[in-house]
């Protein structure tokens, strides 16, 4: 809880830190503080999700359709999987494990396969980032940038600049680091930010006393920014994104061209930038700030820096670890440039750098740099990092498990070509807005390089069969893959802005939708003329 009654029965102050190191993602009805009108709502949309969820699973299982049974089984489980998630019932987790059981009892793989990509590098980056994100809190880190941020003359008096500053931010360093490494690195500066508006309008009595801080609409819009700006950053240069140099890979071997570093980023520049727009203005518009202007910023942060002090010991190593992580995270990015992702020294050094290994050695040394040698004290003990939020990695784990399903059982092929053959595709730009959809509606349930991998293969001779030039159709999935937004287990980013505790699954649903029309529209009618402006 994030507030208690008082002895004389008024409400207790909330303990705003508190709030945010609180490991808060997965709150029952009893944990949060809502509305009449809220809580009916919850309610009703939980007890109905209780309910639809399995008739759906068995209605789709007993259909009469031409599928084989493994792939039929699989989608039958996925479809009630989703409504556990979009409706909450149980935690998301418990829906995705619930999902994992019902698949290995009804034969559909063995339990050993369906388990295997929970070793996935993906699982280990979520670990790490965490861990670095709970040392960065624990000591101050996070505060002192968000002090930094909220200083600056032209961010910090106003709450929509701060959300598209981080925005700006994340998309700038995605474009060269992992999407999910970038918002690892910027959640904890995200939460500092959150932290000190929070009690900056708790100061000024522009909230009750026992308010929730996790429940604050700003937090909601940062923290999506977070996500989808990670999204779209990752689609500016061939090495933002695992699905990009998939994509860009397949179609190099299906049609002979190949899509330069400049080329790619000519064409991905305009797209990105305009999405870019959308999305500030988009989250500004659903999750309307509770203040436009943070009076007082300037006095509230010079008090709040004569409080902090100089560096401690536990800062200046958690700044270390975290600085290290970084840099061996941007380091292949670096190679890419200078010496081309065909290098024999790119695939090597991306090969042993890989993120999730480096996410989790650099966590590691948050428990070997001492604070008091004397004492065998360290800057993090096992304690903190036992604290950290298990329910996305476990819940993003699932996620995976189901994106490998799809496409070892041959689900996903299924469904595009048997419904490139019912709508009867047969130009250029009816299979490249199916490809759009395609590719969004797949990476909405598994990561996106799973999309990617999985929707320009099928793409392809999609197309070919038409007679078409599949490079448009294929480029175009390459991009959707990017664009999955309403649910957390779309894309790592997602998931770790959800695991804040601060975005509620109906919020991101409803941003979702939203930016993935708007990502189709884009790609569908940009991407063709950029096509032919720089390639061709």
């Amino acid at each position: 809880m994030t507030a208690t009654e008082s002895q004389a029965g008024k409400p207790a102050r909330t303990d705003v830190d508190a709030a945010f190191r609180g490991s808060a993602t997965y709150r029952s009805l009893g944990e949060q503080q809502l509305s009449p009108a809220e809580e009916r709502f919850e309610k009703g949309r939980r007890t109905v999700g209780l309910f639809l969820a399995p008739v759906v699973s068995v209605v789709f299982a007993l259909l009469p359709l031409d599928l084989p049974s493994d792939q039929q089984l699989l989608g039958a489980v996925l479809l009630g999987v989703i409504v556990l998630w979009i409706t909450e019932p149980v935690p998301i987790p418990i829906g995705g494990l619930i999902g994992v059981g019902a698949i290995v009892v009804l034969g559909v793989v063995p339990a050993d396969d369906a388990l295997s990509p929970f070793g996935s590098t993906t699982v280990f980056t979520f670990i790490g980032a965490f861990i670095l994100a709970a040392a960065m809190l624990k000591h101050g880190v996070a505060r002192r940038f968000a002090m930094f941020i909220l200083s600056l003359k032209w961010v910090g008096t106003s709450t929509a600049r701060v959300v598209i500053a981080f925005g700006l931010i994340t998309c700038l360093l995605s474009a060269f680091v992992s999407n999910t490494a970038t918002v690892a690195m910027l959640l904890p500066t995200a939460l500092g930010i959150l932290t000190v508006i929070a009690k900056l309008l708790q100061d000024k009595e522009l909230v009750k006393p026992d308010f929730d801080p996790l429940r604050l609409r700003i937090g909601t819009a940062l923290m999506l920014m977070l996500a989808y700006g990670a999204s779209v950053g990752g689609l500016i240069t061939p090495v933002g994104t695992p699905p990009n140099l998939i994509g860009r890979g397949l179609i190099e071997e299906a049609t002979g061209e190949r899509i330069g570093f400049l080329d790619w980023m000519l064409m991905a520049l305009p797209i990105c930038a305009l999405m870019f727009v959308a999305l500030a203005l988009v989250l500004l518009l659903l999750n309307k700030p509770e203040i436009k202007r943070i009076e007082g910023v300037a006095e509230y942060i010079e008090q709040e820096r004569a409080q902090i002090g100089p560096f401690s010991t536990a800062e200046r190593n958690t700044l270390i670890a975290f600085g290290v992580t970084v840099s061996l995270w941007i380091f292949p990015g670096v190679i890419a440039l200078v010496a081309g992702t065909d290098s024999e020294l790119y695939t090597t050094i991306s090969d042993r750098l890989d993120e999730g290994i480096v996410a989790v050695l650099g966590a590691s040394l948050l428990f070997l740099l001492p604070t008091d040698w004397k004492r065998r004290e360290f800057t993090l003990n096992w304690s903190d990092a036992a604290t950290i939020d298990w329910g996305t990695i476990v819940l993003f784990g699932t996620g995976i498990i189901f994106g490998s399903l799809l496409a070892d059982t041959g689900l996903a092929e299924t469904i595009g070509n048997s419904s490139a053959d019912w709508l009867g595709l047969t130009s250029t730009f009816a299979i490249t807005v199916f490809a759009v959809i395609l590719a969004i509606i797949i990476s909405e349930t598994t990561s996106n390089t799973a999309s990617a991998a999985v929707v320009v293969p099928i793409i392809i001779p999609v197309a070919a069969a038409a007679g078409i030039d599949p490079f448009v159709p294929a480029l175009a999935a390459t991009f959707a893959a990017s664009f999955g937004f309403m649910l957390p287990v779309s894309t790592p980013q997602n998931a770790i802005a959800y695991g804040s505790g601060v975005v509620p699954i109906t919020k991101m649903i409803r941003s979702g939708i939203s930016f993935d029309v708007l990502g189709a529209l884009l790609i569908v009618v940009l991407l063709p003329p950029l096509i032919s402006l720089v390639l061709r």
